[in-house]
């Protein structure tokens, strides 16, 4: 039965003969009858002004939009510039939150009442009203395409992932081209398992070979670089997956290792092969997530170290042999290379299926979240936890519970109105109305109640609270269904259905309780479970699938989350957005509040958030207890979680999700091939139905830095047996001018589009001693600040001040203009300071001394990559190449009256300043940067968001928002 805004639900009441069913009775959670919502909300007006990251240019302003008081500026800045509709400078552009909501949810609201979903015209208000205040409190927030098209004369695509299929034959193959464009163009992402494709080592019926599915991925691939680079929403996300028993799993695997490998090569011969770089888009299969889909054959067969048959894909018999732990070797060596390709545990998958009698579970959206049928689409909505944690730092379960029913109403009655991009993924979705509701802020809220992420304590919380989602969801959905009936596909697969909410029902009974918090929740989970089940009985379920873990990226900036999905905090301090520009360096709200709940007095709370202001930790931190340490790890940092911390809380949850997790887990440079086997092993054996990992700085084009820690030794000193009083004459400091004629360089530079000059000068003998800026017109305030800054400078620097030390001070010091910069060396700048000294640095320190402060040449970085000993490139004399043309293999140095040994080449530096990045001064503390691409909207580097990425800028996404 065809699903219109206005018509009958699939399954709904009032057929002939029938009694009409009731509808849902809505509770009040938050507001008061009589009241709306915007009442209760003090509203203000803002500007918000988006700058272009390339030259500076305004390229969004819109001034007067209206939010509530409480959303933070970042929040405000991201709906308005994404989610608003209509064009800037009309009175059809919308300008506040109410326009907004109301367009939303007026459309939802609707739509229930004209499929019987409430009982009466009341019911139906206080949804309304309901769903009003929880949006704009920001409790929860529907994914960005809600908010995109609901409401608006586009098509009311309300899904943001997408499951494609395709078959062996050419016109299935180009179909599958077609359809991803139109997803990507739409600015979703979409997955596909290439194994029905014959292989490269089968024949055609033609007689000839088969090109294999690896071939095609390069059309596709291809396809999806255009859509990204042609100016679509966000960067083409895409999964691509392929059986453990394809002949073609080895070419799969090693496919994008090998280009990884053609990235260096084409870098050290001089190509421009940084991220954004312009030959970049030369190298193929970069635009997808690949992943492996192993069976628990092939996983037993490695433990065992036992053969494994590779089978043709139309026979189905063994056409090779292959020994299964060399395969899974190779699997390991792969992603410790390029982080290619992922797992995906087949059987646990299909175990925990709904629907095995309408087809397996093959594939998964781009972040391996989303795994269900083929051609096959998800609506997510996420809740912000930390809305529920009470003042005493109980949390609210009651109130958790309800907003969760008001979610499920919501996403279910999405799908009786939602359009769709093909007629196969309408059918397949309207015919099993999955949804994925999940949560995004447990970081945060286990560090605000005292928690470490990697603890027992913390995985029972996070285990009860994604038991009592999914429970409270599923039953929701089988009261739904006894209103309008269940999916249409409920029937044929029924039992299956029922025995998976038995599985999710036994797992969450042998939940062990650790604390108070968890014990409630798992209480409430298991009175929900027992209801779930007997209304399941009765009526059925309304959904095929309920829950699942996002990244939350866009929508977790626009809930002002501090940590996103499942992911722990990725650091202690970040920036903060403020009225009227700028930004300013806070340290996180949940840590005073955890210090509190640890016992700590006000005065140490003070003292402790000072010294994470300062040194980005809490390592040595004043007063704080050794033991409180881990309550503060983070994803990234001087206490970073350790990998297996990461797959143990994925496997607390997973019991508990309809779906899976899109979560990456994170390895360090130094972790080893045997490292990653063991993370897919576990995964395995813990049973996670997705597993990603990344390790740090594999890739050529996502640099990163990890600084040397410095060390101020004072040699011992034996004290004399008697106390020698002696008088100390303090050297007092002398100036060494500068010679009448002395050797310089002058610098042209630009940075986010201004442009200026700098002169270097340098003793003949002994380094450098004078600097000159010019900026502006002469005469102009700018120009006569950095004439002064010069001169105070110099003089420093004839005094004695080392360079180093003005390095350290203003290397990451943000401000306007920031942006590209045309200097191959230093790509991206946060402010002309950033710029000039990183130049200075890479011009005049030596190597020992530039290492402490990450700041590497393009050579010393290969070096690094290949395994090699940055150091020894120091042995040549490459002095003063900031003048000389990039050096390739082979070239002789250019002699240069300059002290230090340095090296240039067209490279990124390590560590990759620009624009607005949140957490830069942070990264210098710890001596890294987060491993991430440039946003393609804003420039400004984005930040990990499940397997995803999501700039802080302007809220895009790489993948699911």
């Amino acid at each position: 039965m065809t699903e219109t805004v206005s018509g009958t639900v699939s399954g709904a009441g009032g057929r002939p003969g029938k009694r009409p069913r009731k509808g849902l009775k809505m509770k009040r959670i938050f507001t008061t009858p009589g009241v709306h919502p915007y009442d209760e909300v003090r509203w203000e007006r803002r500007d918000v002004v988006m700058t272009n990251w390339r030259d500076g240019s305004v390229n969004f302003e819109q001034h007067g939009v209206e939010f509530p008081d409480f959303w933070s500026v970042n929040a405000a800045n991201i709906v308005t510039t994404k989610y608003f509709r209509g064009a800037v400078g009309t009175p059809q552009r919308e300008s506040s939150l109410k326009q907004l909501v109301d367009r939303v949810v007026g459309v939802y609201t609707r739509t229930g009442v004209e499929n019987g979903y409430f009982a009466s015209d009341e019911d139906a208000e206080i949804f309304d009203h309901e769903l009003k205040h929880a949006l704009i409190h920001q409790v929860f927030s529907f994914n960005s395409p809600v908010w995109f098209n609901v409401g608006t004369r586009s098509p009311q695509q309300v899904s943001a992932c997408f499951i494609l299929a395709v078959d062996d034959t050419m016109e299935s193959i180009l179909d599958w081209y077609k359809e991803e464009g139109v997803i990507f163009k739409g600015g979703s992402g979409s997955g596909v398992n290439l194994s029905r494709i014959r292989s490269s080592k089968e024949l055609l019926s033609s007689g000839g070979t088969a090109s294999g599915p690896v071939s095609f991925m390069r059309g596709a691939d291809a396809s999806a670089g255009t859509i990204k680079s042609g100016g679509a929403t966000r960067r083409a996300a895409k999964m691509v997956v392929l059986d453990v028993d394809h002949p073609d799993i080895e070419e799969f695997i090693e496919t994008k290792a090998r280009e990884e490998d053609k990235i260096r090569a084409l870098r050290d011969a001089g190509f421009d092969m940084d991220l954004g770089g312009k030959d970049i888009v030369s190298v193929q299969y970069q635009n997808a997530n690949n992943s492996v889909r192993v069976s628990d054959e092939f996983m037993r067969a490695v433990e065992a170290g036992d053969k494994f048959g590779l089978r043709a894909r139309l026979t189905g018999e063994v056409i090779e042999e292959v020994e299964a732990r060399s395969l899974f070797r190779k699997m390991a060596q792969a992603a410790w290379e390029c982080a290619d390709p992922g797992l995906q545990y087949d059987d646990t998958i299909n175990d925990w299926h709904t629907c095995p009698e309408t087809g397996r579970i093959t594939a998964s959206n781009p972040c391996s979240e989303y795994v269900h049928l083929d051609n096959s689409s998800c609506n997510l909505a996420s809740i912000n936890l930390l809305k529920f944690l009470r003042d005493d730092d109980s949390f609210d379960v009651a109130t958790f519970v309800k907003v969760t029913e008001l979610i499920i109403t919501a996403m279910d009655i999405s799908i009786t109105f939602a359009d769709f991009p093909t007629q196969k993924i309408a059918e397949t979705t309207r015919a099993y109305r999955q949804l994925g509701i999940g949560y995004a802020n447990l970081g945060a809220l286990l560090m605000a109640t005292g928690h470490a992420y990697d603890s027992d304590g913390g995985r029972a919380i996070a285990a009860g609270i994604t038991s009592l989602m999914t429970a409270v969801s599923y039953r929701r959905s089988a009261e739904i269904a006894g209103i309008v009936g269940p999916y249409d596909g409920y029937q044929r697969n029924a039992e299956p259905h029922k025995r998976v909410m038995r599985k999710h029902a036994a797992a969450n009974d042998d939940l062990r309780t650790l604390g108070d918090m968890d014990k409630a929740l798992h209480t409430e989970a298991t009175r929900q479970w027992q209801e779930c089940l007997k209304l399941g009985e009765k009526n059925g379920y309304r959904n095929a699938q309920a829950s699942l873990l996002a990244p939350t990226g866009t929508i977790g900036l626009m809930m002002d989350c501090d940590t996103t999905g499942i992911e722990p905090d990725l650091a202690l301090v970040k920036f903060k957005k403020l009225v009227g520009g700028g930004s300013m360096q806070i340290v996180n709200q949940t840590i005073p509040r955890a210090l509190r709940r640890l016992g700590y007095p006000e005065e140490q709370v003070e003292a402790i958030v000072e010294y994470i202001a300062e040194h980005g930790h809490v390592v040595d931190a004043p007063g704080l207890r050794p033991e409180h340490y881990e309550v503060f790890d983070c994803a990234m940092g001087e206490r970073a979680i350790a990998p297996m911390g990461h797959v143990r809380m994925m496997a607390a949850v997973q019991p508990f999700l309809s779906g899976a997790i899109s979560k990456t887990v994170n390895l360090p440079e130094s972790a080893t091939v045997d490292d990653i086997e063991q993370v897919y092993l576990e995964g395995w054996k813990l049973g996670l139905k997705a597993l990603a990992v990344y390790r740090d700085n594999c890739k050529v084009g996502q640099p990163l830095s990890v600084a040397k820690k410095t060390s101020e030794e004072a040699p011992a000193e034996a004290a004399d047996k008697e106390p020698v009083v002696q008088v100390v004459e303090v050297a007092r400091p002398t100036r060494r001018r500068m010679p009448n004629q002395r050797p310089s360089t002058t610098t042209r530079f630009t940075v986010g589009g201004a442009k200026g000059y700098m002169t270097a000068s340098s003793y003949p003998d002994d380094g450098l001693g004078e600097v000159f800026l010019k900026m502006s017109k002469q005469g102009s305030t700018l120009a006569g600040v950095m004439d002064a800054f010069s001169v105070a400078i110099s003089i420093g620097l004839q005094y004695g001040v080392p360079l180093d030390t003005y390095v350290q001070k203003f290397v990451n010091m943000r401000f306007e203009p920031a942006g590209m910069t045309d200097d191959p060396d230093v790509r991206m700048a946060q402010s002309v300071m950033d710029y000039i000294f990183r130049r200075l640095a890479l011009d005049y320190l030596p190597y020992e001394d530039r290492a402490a402060l990450g700041i590497f040449s393009a050579s010393e970085r290969a070096a690094q990559q290949r395994g090699e000993d940055p150091a020894a490139l120091q042995d040549v004399d490459t002095a003063a190449l900031a003048q000389s043309a990039p050096i390739e293999s082979g070239q002789a140095p250019v002699e240069k009256a300059q002290p230090a040994p340095v090296e240039k080449a067209p490279a990124a530096p390590v560590a990759v300043p620009e624009p607005r990045r949140v957490g830069a001064s942070l990264e210098s503390h710890q001596g890294r940067t987060a491993d991430a691409p440039l946003c393609m909207t804003c420039g400004t580097k984005m930040r990990p968001a499940g397997s995803c990425y999501v700039c802080e800028g302007c809220g895009s996404t790489s993948g699911c928002s």
